[in-house]
């Protein structure tokens, strides 16, 4: 079965202490974790997908800029991977089964090429690890389940700002998604 990480919107707009729609803490707690997966994703040469937001300031037609103070604009640090997974993906930006893909909407899938890349690699299990749980990483998890792909979810690498939102999407993920929820030495 060929599998893909899919690191959902780990930047310094969602985690970092003054990112413009931090989760703050519960987003700083999992950084290692992260950084440990997707390094090992990356020298067991799986298809690693960097799915990151991507807003221009003040679009009038984006529906988030009605619900959200603008974050990840295009430009800014605050659309930079957080810490050390920016650092781990500045080392192995050039690795052949490593791929950025910017997207617009809460899904990876949503208005991007990701479902023809996985295909086009046959793969067939998709890892989920990033923020916000209960939003862009819940959204893409859906979306896979509706195009049949296995979904495993991280549970120590994924977080949110609302934590009551967290552990309803950890339930959702396995009670209606069919998802495996797993945690450290389970990869």
């Amino acid at each position: 079965m060929n599998r893909a990480l899919l690191n959902i919107d780990y930047t310094n707009d969602f985690v970092a202490a003054k990112g413009a729609l931090t989760c703050g803490e519960p987003g700083q707690r999992i950084e290692n974790r992260i950084v440990e997966i997707t390094e090992a994703f990356i020298h067991a040469g799986d298809f690693v997908v960097f799915a990151i937001d991507l807003h221009q300031a003040a679009d009038p037609f984006h529906p988030e800029t009605k619900l959200f103070p603008p974050h990840n604009l295009e430009g800014t640090e605050g659309r930079k991977l957080f810490g050390k997974l920016h650092d781990t993906y500045e080392r192995h930006r050039d690795v052949k089964n490593i791929y950025w893909m910017d997207k617009t909407r809460y899904s990876a899938f949503a208005g991007t090429d990701l479902d023809l890349q996985l295909r086009a690699r046959n793969i067939t299990e998709l890892h989920l690890v990033g923020v916000c749980t209960d939003i862009c990483v819940l959204h893409t998890a859906v979306d896979a389940y509706n195009k049949g792909f296995d979904i495993i979810v991280h549970e120590d690498a994924v977080a949110s700002f609302d934590q009551e939102g967290h552990r309803w999407a950890l339930r959702h993920f396995t009670g209606s998604l069919g998802a495996k929820v797993i945690t450290k030495g389970d990869i």
